[in-house]
């Protein structure tokens, strides 16, 4: 640690909080001074010392007062941003782990406390404290389309602000549609640097002066990378510069979405590569669906597992010609989202350069975009913990 790392501590059982303290002080290559660990039975008293706290990690147990506890960590998270919360509980269901991210919570620690896991854990937010290693809970989601013109910028815009307002964590918006691109236009930005300036240097950007480059949009936790102004510019990017850029952003991002291209090139195959979640958009009707077996098929030859597909039909309207379980037998896929066809407020909100939300919050297509920020986001938290209980069943076998 470069500066000494302040622990809070809330749990009222005194006994675990010995057990706790116990593990901390056998971390390996770390040291935690007890100066420095502050224990607390009582939340409130508890959450008024990490307002105050600097540099610190916060553990709460949620077991009890769950929904108090919860609000605490949403308050906390709104205001300090910088403090890395997990939540403890007995109750380790999906649905409270899932309310415990959605907080503010980085990670979850099941009760009783178990050596390992917790040691794990602790650790894995120190580094992150550091920047040591890449944040390994961002998640990539990528929005895809061989066929222009389907809405795939729209459904990667909206999204990524739902995700920003929904965690209150930073998320990151790229256009990869490095010739053709309109993530900057559809929420009236004018970057000072774009993706070529990025590629350029970030072997030479550590973390914040590369968040410097990037264009925030209002007083959001959202941040932009916009296309390059010249076109001739994105024809030096390389793939290799792809996957730096997203590797280095994921450092500081729990989100980045990717508002991907209809070229396929190596560029748009990293991106693919690197996504945890690709979102096949389409619309409802024949060339749409011929569109989709072809990326299907290209997928297929990828490698890619089907629970890292998923279909989104933008424009829906009910009573179409061809019926949604039509498209889930062609293409074999089911229909993971639809995005509801609502063409006065869209339009508005492009022509504005303004997300959904800000032209109509009650409409049905603002709605919907809050919505599936939430499938989205409870999909890939729940992702995580299976990952992880996988990777922890294996270290323990």
């Amino acid at each position: 640690m470069g500066q000494n790392l302040n622990i809070i501590l809330i749990d009222s059982e005194e006994n675990t909080r010995n057990i706790i303290k116990s593990y901390l002080s056998e971390l390996e290559n770390i040291q935690i001074s007890s100066e420095c660990i502050f224990e607390y039975s009582d939340i409130d008293e508890g959450i008024k010392k990490s307002f105050e706290t600097q540099n610190s990690i916060l553990l709460i147990d949620i077991s009890e007062n769950t929904e108090k506890a919860l609000e605490s960590i949403r308050k906390l998270k709104d205001e300090k941003k910088d403090t890395l919360i997990a939540a403890l509980s007995y109750k380790a269901t999906t649905d409270v782990i899932i309310k415990a991210m959605r907080a503010g919570a980085k990670e979850f620690i099941s009760k009783p406390v178990i050596k390992t896991d917790f040691k794990e854990t602790i650790t894995a937010l120190i580094q992150e404290i550091d920047n040591k290693t890449v944040n390994e809970s961002c998640k990539i989601i990528s929005t895809f389309s061989n066929k222009g013109g389907i809405g795939k910028t729209s459904i990667a815009v909206n999204l990524a602000i739902e995700l920003a307002q929904l965690s209150k964590e930073k998320v990151a918006l790229v256009d990869l549609n490095l010739q053709l691109g309109d993530v900057a236009t559809f929420l009236d930005l004018t970057p000072s640097f774009a993706m070529d300036y990025i590629a350029n240097n970030i072997q030479n950007l550590d973390d914040n002066e590369l968040l410097k480059t990037l264009t925030r949009y209002k007083n959001t936790s959202l941040y932009v990378i916009a296309d390059p102004l010249n076109i001739d510019k994105s024809k030096e990017i390389t793939s290799a510069q792809i996957e730096e850029i997203l590797q280095s952003l994921k450092k500081s991002f729990s989100y980045i979405v990717i508002d991907i291209g209809t070229n396929i090139d190596s560029k748009t195959i990293k991106a693919l590569d690197m996504s945890d979640l690709i979102l096949l958009v389409a619309t409802v009707n024949l060339p749409a669906i011929r569109s989709i077996q072809r990326c299907m098929e290209m997928f297929n030859k990828l490698g890619y597992t089907q629970d890292k597909i998923k279909l989104v039909l933008n424009r829906y309207m009910e009573n179409e010609e061809i019926k949604t379980s039509d498209i889930e037998e062609v293409v074999k896929q089911k229909v993971y989202w639809k995005i509801p066809n609502n063409y006065l407020t869209m339009m508005s909100a492009i022509n504005k350069g303004v997300p959904v939300n800000e032209i109509n919050q009650e409409s049905n297509i603002a709605q919907n975009y809050m919505d599936f920020a939430s499938k989205v986001s409870d999909y890939l938290i729940t992702q995580k913990l299976l990952k992880d209980y996988n990777k922890r069943e294996n270290i323990r076998i």
